[in-house]
């Protein structure tokens, strides 16, 4: 029988986790050995102890009853361990995993799945570590000390076990044919939570846009939508959460009731002894009742909820590892790049950002990209990094297309810098060799030297010092000198900068720039100053209808446009 996706991801991330699960086991057979043994040794301490006159033998039944309970006790103390070495992994594998698969849907410009990957980051593996850990602590404690306490029942009285057996019966099937109900309902609860963090998440993206065509109010009917859709599909779920009532009542109060009415006339009759009454209803209250309530209680909704997520995620980590069957992925065998006839639009009803443009970059080329605002510049840097896929036309690199490339060859192959300093919670040292893991120190020098990047280290205190999230007291110009050194310790064989120096004074622009372009490759700078357009070997002009490439000087013949661009930097 095939496990469920949620099943079968769980038990891929707790791969590797079976010694720790081994021992979390054996010491849960200790642990519910007092539930086991409770209702026969106080049933032996009556019978045989105390009403049979002989309080001395009922005192060492009861002393037996309290060394099974140190038994468990110690038990108890050594699960926690062995807990702990189970959950934690599995909490930080699925980060990994869940990661992975929100940045391939980005990837493939699965519209709105920016906000869901939060949900499913930030709740979803939280909210599975945490169910996962009270499941394994609780739960199994209370459902193992169920099934040892009916058992135990059955043994002191195989009658007595089968008065209690059956309404137990009757309540657990009950539970279960609701349960695919619950399941469904939570579902749309999970679902609906996701929902609210993608339209939340793109109406702050675009709050901008929102603001200035007057669209609060639509924006705020959106989130709002979502939010009665979830609080709906709560109300929903807590309905079919009314089946507990006739559950905990066939499983609970019924068979202690029904133990009590008959205690009477089965001891009357020689079919009970006082003392097995006396140990039947120790195993109810103190084994049995506890472990229903705790499966209809915590278990309808802590093991439903695990359930449930579990199978949102693997869903959304099954389908990032989708691939087309097919065609086997290149490598680059060189480095020139070439668009042809590429064209993009951010919609299809929109107007083209890059329009049939065909750009050839040499090996070793060192490129400045220049143009007014919103002529493309970035968007070119995506396409050429294979970020987003043109409508018309493709890219090259080494006249492979870069979607028959490898994944891995083409990040490795093309680094993209962006303007946007990402400065990772960590070691200077880790955030330099990011992206060359296995630097030397020679290595690294060389490119903190090359980025005048000495005076940052030196005042953090070297390359152990801790750099907190957010970046700590690092100016936006030294985050973006980490992030070029780190560019620059690569060994990527096209870097791409897209404004990524627009936090640097001149000087320091400069001598980034000339350190990048003076190791082998290719250089593309999107430029922020004119300086950088001065500095390159071409020069490519976005004017948003017919680009042209060329030296700086041949543009400032050919192009007002780069002439009036020129003027307007130095001024």
């Amino acid at each position: 029988m095939s496990l469920p996706p949620g099943a079968r991801l769980l038990r891929r991330h707790l791969r590797g986790r079976g010694p720790a699960m081994r021992r979390l086991a054996a010491w849960s057979v200790l642990e519910s050995l007092p539930a086991f043994a409770s209702g026969f040794l106080l049933a032996q301490a009556i019978d045989r102890g105390f009403l049979a006159g002989e309080p001395l033998v009922g005192l060492w039944w009861l002393a037996a009853l309290a060394a099974v309970y140190a038994l468990g006790a110690v038990g108890t103390r050594q699960i926690y361990p062995w807990l702990a070495a189970t959950v934690e992994p599995l909490r930080d594998s699925l980060v990994a995993d869940v990661a992975a698969a929100a940045l391939n849907r980005m990837a493939d410009q699965a519209g709105g799945t920016a906000g869901a990957g939060v949900s499913q980051l930030t709740e979803q593996v939280e909210a599975v570590r945490a169910l996962l850990g009270t499941a394994l602590r609780n739960v199994r404690q209370l459902l193992a000390a169920g099934l040892a306490a009916l058992l135990g029942l059955t043994l002191l009285s195989p009658l007595l076990g089968l008065v209690i057996f059956l309404p137990v019966a009757l309540a657990l099937t009950l539970f279960a044919a609701f349960l695919g109900v619950q399941v469904r309902r939570y579902r749309a609860v999970v679902r609906h939570a996701e929902r609210i963090g993608e339209s939340a998440t793109a109406i702050v993206q675009g709050v901008r846009d929102v603001v200035a065509c007057a669209a609060e109010d639509r924006a705020a009917r959106t989130v709002a939508e979502a939010i009665d859709a979830q609080a709906e599909a709560l109300r929903s779920f807590a309905r079919s959460r009314l089946v507990r009532l006739p559950v905990l009542a066939l499983g609970v109060h019924l068979p202690l009731l029904v133990l009590l009415a008959l205690a009477p006339y089965l001891t009357e009759h020689g079919q009970l002894t006082a003392g097995q009454v006396a140990g039947g209803i120790s195993y109810l209250i103190t084994g049995l009742q506890p472990g229903i309530i705790l499966l209809v209680d915590a278990g309808g909704t802590l093991l439903l909820s695990l359930a449930v997520i579990l199978g949102r995620l693997a869903e959304i980590c099954t389908g990032s590892d989708r691939t087309s069957p097919a065609t086997p992925k290149s490598v680059a065998t060189s480095y020139d790049i070439e668009a042809d006839h590429v064209t993009f639009a951010y919609a299809p009803e929109a107007e083209p950002v890059l329009a049939d443009l065909s750009l050839h970059i040499p090996e070793g080329t060192h490129l400045a990209v220049v143009g007014p605002s919103g002529t493309g510049k970035s968007t070119l840097a995506n396409v050429l990094t294979g970020l987003v896929q043109p409508q018309r036309g493709g890219v090259t690199l080494g006249k492979v297309p870069l979607p028959g490339l490898d994944t891995a060859h083409l990040r490795s192959a093309i680094t993209l810098i962006p303007q946007e300093s990402y400065v990772f919670a960590g070691t200077l040292h880790e955030n330099l060799t990011y992206l060359r893991p296995h630097a030397t120190t020679a290595q690294v020098d060389e490119a903190v030297d090359a980025m005048g990047l000495t005076p940052t280290m030196s005042r953090l205190g070297g390359y152990d010092a801790d750099i907190p999230p957010g970046g700590g007291t690092l100016s936006h110009g030294e985050r973006q000198l980490i992030t070029l050194a780190r560019a620059y310790l690569s060994a990527a064989p096209v870097i791409i900068l897209d404004e990524a120096t627009s936090h640097l004074h001149p000087a320091a622009e400069a001598r980034a720039e000339q350190a990048l372009a003076g190791r082998e490759g290719t250089l593309i700078v999107i430029a922020h100053r004119i300086s950088s357009a001065q500095r390159a070997h071409q020069v490519l002009l976005l004017d948003g209808s017919s680009p042209l490439l060329g030296t700086h000087h041949t543009l400032l013949d050919l192009s007002p446009l780069y002439a009036e661009l020129v003027g307007h930097w130095q001024r």
